[in-house]
């Protein structure tokens, strides 16, 4: 009797496990689907009920927080999943990324100390995750923004676009590039974006970036013209930060106006809206035309 019990319980036990491992998979599925982001919260909420220390449910309810900037709930999520599993690089960056977004929310006397673990958690990323080029971005981009004073600099975001740029030669020069144009080094920036056109002419993230640049410098105008009509002819890359071609039409829409031909640019700011109805920049751009 007392082996037909323990059968059943060990039995009991392993479907219980199956079926959490389902309802994980289904909660995953809808994390990473467009638009599921509420039904994904229910379904990682229910399983946190069950085990509300488990790293990995609080490593998705964090993204999530994250996700509907709600940093200070991300936080407490991303807390739970390093105290857990304090050596898992992923945990230590999420919770960088609610550290970084509560500081944003944070008056003057808070924002400093949250910057600080801010980078810290992207420090210790990095350190347990060398070769993640996601990681090391993040701190780049922390150590590109912030002041001295919170821990940023050009030298250690320099460092880091080196680093980045031994992982991934293309993602360096747009790192380098980026922080050219912050320290406005138009000249030095565009020659980052032709070393990646140089070995792949229609690299259609490069050639929107030299449009960019001259949209947002008012030089190299007719170069960034033919860049951005060449991104029209193109089709978009699959990550979902790349710059769609609405927001082609509209930096196309900004040059124009910079060349004194308002209606391109409104032809421009419309093909945008066309293709976007409710695209901010394309709507504050042809309201302020005159």
């Amino acid at each position: 009797m007392f082996g037909r019990l323990a059968l059943l319980l060990a039995l009991a036990t392993s479907l219980h496990a199956a079926v959490d491992s389902a309802a994980l998979d289904a909660a995953r599925v809808l994390y990473n689907e467009r638009g599921k982001s509420a039904d994904a919260q229910k379904a990682f909420e229910a399983l946190a009920a069950t085990d509300p220390k488990d790293p990995d449910l609080n490593f998705f309810l964090g993204q999530l927080a994250n996700r509907r900037d709600d940093p200070a709930k991300a936080v407490t999520y991303f807390e739970a999943a390093v105290a857990a599993s304090p050596n898992e690089a992923r945990h230590h960056h999420g919770l960088g990324d609610a550290y970084g977004r509560s500081a944003q929310k944070a008056g003057l006397l808070s924002k400093f100390g949250l910057a600080k673990k801010c980078v810290a958690s992207y420090e210790r990323a990095v350190e347990l995750a060398p070769t993640n080029l996601d990681f090391r971005q993040s701190l780049f981009e922390f150590y590109r923004q912030a002041p001295g004073i919170a821990g940023g600099g050009f030298d250690k975001a320099s460092a880091q676009a080196e680093a980045i740029k031994k992982l991934d030669a293309n993602r360096g020069r747009f790192a380098f590039a980026t922080l050219y144009v912050g320290e406005k080094k138009h000249a030095e920036a565009l020659a980052q974006f032709d070393e990646v056109l140089k070995v792949s002419p229609d690299d259609y993230a490069a050639l929107y970036q030299v449009g960019r640049l001259a949209a947002l410098t008012g030089e190299y105008l007719d170069r960034g013209l033919t860049s951005l009509r060449r991104c029209l002819e193109l089709p978009v890359p699959t990550p979902a930060n790349t710059p769609g071609h609405a927001a082609t039409h509209w930096r196309i829409g900004v040059i124009l106006e910079a060349k004194k031909d308002l209606p391109g640019a409104r032809a421009a700011y419309e093909a945008a809206l066309k293709l976007e109805p409710k695209f901010p920049a394309a709507l504050e751009s042809l309201k302020k035309l005159k």
